[in-house]
């Protein structure tokens, strides 16, 4: 899942940065509404997130703006603003949750992914396809029923493989789902982390190569020897 993070608190940002891609997040960081409004407008995102109070204004300005343009991104304000007639401000002017510093990580991790799940961008709980079968939900992926313990990288390549089975998916798909906006498409980042997945797969190769395009994850029936491992 793809975040956009604005926070300017110089102690808090890197921190909670740091903590969310540890839960398997690609975070998009940026300080200023200016930065996220160019980078909504640019870039997909599964929820953004929101201080209230930075350096060029007040975020729910940002929010109304994008509702009155049709942008139905699920928004999660995080502020230390937490009187009532702040949170009911926030909803009026189209926020969809509401967390209040300082806050536990549990929680807005649990916030972030109910809001994806309302809104429909976490397209399934459980995708699957011939011997594969990852758990979006509980973060669990298994291959012929044995359970495997990927990266939260590798997870979420393999998430949007999933989604697309048998389709393929260009890097710069890829690039853009599953890193942040430092991350260049001509890079050989994407072609590292599919090599490092299919070590982990092992035989027969689940993810084909189309040349000069992408890839594509393939439903490679189960074999004695995958059986056996």
């Amino acid at each position: 899942m793809k975040l956009l993070l604005l926070e300017d608190d110089a102690e808090l940002a890197p921190a909670l940065v740091g903590a969310l891609r540890d839960q398997g997040f690609v975070v998009d960081h940026v300080t200023t509404i200016a930065d996220a409004d160019v980078l909504v407008a640019s870039s997909h995102h599964d929820v953004l997130v929101l201080d209230r109070t930075v350096p060029d204004g007040d975020a729910l300005d940002l929010v109304d703006r994008l509702r009155r343009d049709g942008v139905t991104t699920p928004v999660l304000l995080l502020t230390a603003r937490g009187q009532v007639a702040d949170r009911v401000a926030g909803f009026e002017h189209g926020a969809d949750d509401y967390v209040v510093k300082p806050f536990a990580l549990p929680e807005l991790v649990a916030r972030l992914r109910s809001l994806a799940r309302r809104q429909g961008t976490e397209r399934a709980r459980v995708l699957t396809s011939g011997r594969l079968e990852l758990d979006v939900v509980r973060h669990r992926l298994t291959l012929d029923g044995i359970l495997l313990s990927p990266t939260p990288k590798e997870f979420a390549v393999l998430e949007v493989l999933l989604e697309h089975a048998g389709e393929v998916v260009t890097r710069t798909e890829l690039v853009e789902r599953c890193w942040d906006e430092l991350t260049e498409p001509s890079s050989n980042v994407v072609d590292v982390l599919v090599g490092q997945l299919r070590r982990r797969l092992g035989e027969p190769d689940l993810i084909e190569t189309v040349r000069g395009v992408g890839y594509r994850l393939t439903d490679a029936p189960s074999t004695p020897a995958a059986a056996a491992r």
